[in-house]
């Protein structure tokens, strides 16, 4: 039997930065508890805690908080060596709109994981990589003013005719460089910004859910070619040669459209 030459590792060396929870209002107080206590997060432990005033009139509530679980030693970066998980609430009062209550609603839970954070030491690699095969990002490259991160966020992950997931990836990467913030400059301007990420986010996710368009990770005509010519392809029948030929397709579709 002719041996197969060893693969080469991924290029992008993902790695989980971090995860976010969606909680109902009866739950955020209790992940909060369980946090500190179970996971014995210290108080130094929490990264952050967000709030907003929804009207000149209303009290002040929280939004979300980050927690640092754990750390592993072995990392150069002290920041890029944590396990986060950051908890987001719908705070909104009732009678205003939410995404976020809306995937809980939709998906009848009383807790829902949002995204996972990949990164990557070569994030502007990656983003041009996933655009030519086809992938929607629902923001540009963004540096968050407050932290040494890049971040982009993707479409989410939901079939072609399916209601949204509620779920999509962020790609991030730390440890940036003055060369690599004026390289992205460089490249496309309407492509860079900074901004308070979080709210960003919110703001973004909070637009699709209200008009009623949520952009899936690939369009569903891109979905629906590899659908087809796998349908009756058990997993373990696709080839390397049907992965080339997919992304074929996925480089063609992201050329024309």
């Amino acid at each position: 039997m002719k041996s197969r030459p060893p693969s080469k590792p991924s290029p992008f060396n993902f790695v989980a930065d971090h995860m976010t929870l969606l909680v109902e209002p009866r739950m955020y107080k209790l992940m909060y508890a369980f946090s500190r206590i179970i996971l014995k997060v210290p108080r130094e432990g929490v990264i952050y805690e967000k709030r907003k005033r929804w009207s000149k009139t209303s009290e002040e509530v929280s939004m979300t908080f980050a927690v640092n679980i754990g750390d592993v030693a072995k990392e150069g970066s002290k920041v890029a060596a944590r396990t986060m998980v950051a908890l987001v609430v719908p705070s909104e009062p009732k009678d205003q709109s939410s995404h976020v209550r809306q995937t809980l609603h939709d998906h009848n839970a009383s807790t829902h994981w949002q995204h996972v954070a990949l990164r990557t030491p070569d994030l502007l690699a990656f983003h041009k990589h996933a655009k030519a095969h086809g992938v929607n990002f629902i923001t540009p490259i963004m540096k968050e003013g407050d932290e040494d991160l890049l971040q982009v966020f993707s479409g989410e992950l939901y079939a072609p005719g399916s209601k949204p997931s509620g779920i999509f990836f962020e790609f991030v990467q730390r440890n940036v460089t003055p060369e690599l913030l004026a390289k992205i400059k460089s490249m496309d301007r309407q492509s860079f910004f900074r901004d308070k990420t979080f709210l960003g986010l919110y703001s973004e996710k909070e637009e699709e859910y209200q008009s009623g368009k949520v952009m899936p990770i690939w369009d569903e005509k891109l979905m629906l070619r590899i659908e087809k010519a796998w349908k009756d392809k058990p997993l373990w029948e696709i080839t390397e040669e049907n992965l080339e030929e997919a992304a074929g397709w996925m480089r063609d579709y992201a050329v024309e459209r």
